[in-house]
């Protein structure tokens, strides 16, 4: 049985992008998934919308990260994006830091990547290839929507937000119902109102 292709885009700031990878690696433990993970970036998707000014002063550290993993992708092959991601959310997220050096320096002494990389996420040399992979994602799902972007097997959806990540079997029960959803051309939206922030335990 060959493993089932996904996609997933995401921006490492982002909390929901954040718990829907925990649970994507919860359900990769149960179903044969073959997971390519993709930087998209929630300041190159509102930078022509009006947002709120407090959201605006977000977008300048969030490009840091995203710039990083772009060329982190482009200078270290693929198979360092999930480490890099998976390091740097750690400290974001659950870890609730916003010293953005010091996460990055950390992150990549973590995952073995050289230290001089950090320059990276203060330069737009990589942009071309972060904006690319961000309206890769981004173009499948339509631009009303955010982080994360999820293909199955070509099929995409914004999404599911989910708070906290299912674990165990409800995981991967919850990625089999998601899943044969995204089959159905005609499928487009589910949504209810969010009542609790992410919870990251």
């Amino acid at each position: 049985m060959t493993a089932t292709d996904v996609d997933f885009w995401f921006d490492p700031s982002c909390p929901w992008a954040w718990m829907t990878s925990r649970w994507v690696d919860e359900v990769s433990t149960q179903r044969d998934l073959a997971v390519t993970w993709h930087i998209m970036s929630l300041a190159v998707l509102n930078e022509n919308n009006d947002v709120s000014d407090e959201y605006k002063a977000f977008f300048p550290r969030a490009l840091r990260y995203t710039r990083l993993v772009a060329a982190v992708a482009e200078l270290h092959g693929q198979a360092a994006v999930k480490p890099l991601y998976d390091a740097l959310g750690t400290r974001i997220h659950p870890g609730d830091r916003k010293d953005v050096d010091a996460i990055i320096t950390e992150a990549l002494a973590e995952v073995g990547l050289p230290a001089s990389l950090l320059a990276y996420s203060n330069s737009e040399e990589y942009d071309p290839q972060m904006r690319a992979s961000h309206f890769d994602g981004i173009e499948r799902v339509g631009q009303d929507v955010g982080t994360p972007v999820i293909a199955i097997d070509g099929n995409a959806i914004f999404g599911p937000v989910l708070s906290p990540a299912p674990k165990g079997e409800e995981a991967a029960t919850l990625w089999d119902g998601m899943a044969a959803m995204m089959k159905y051309d005609g499928f487009f939206e589910l949504k209810r109102s969010r009542t609790r922030d992410p919870i990251f335990g």
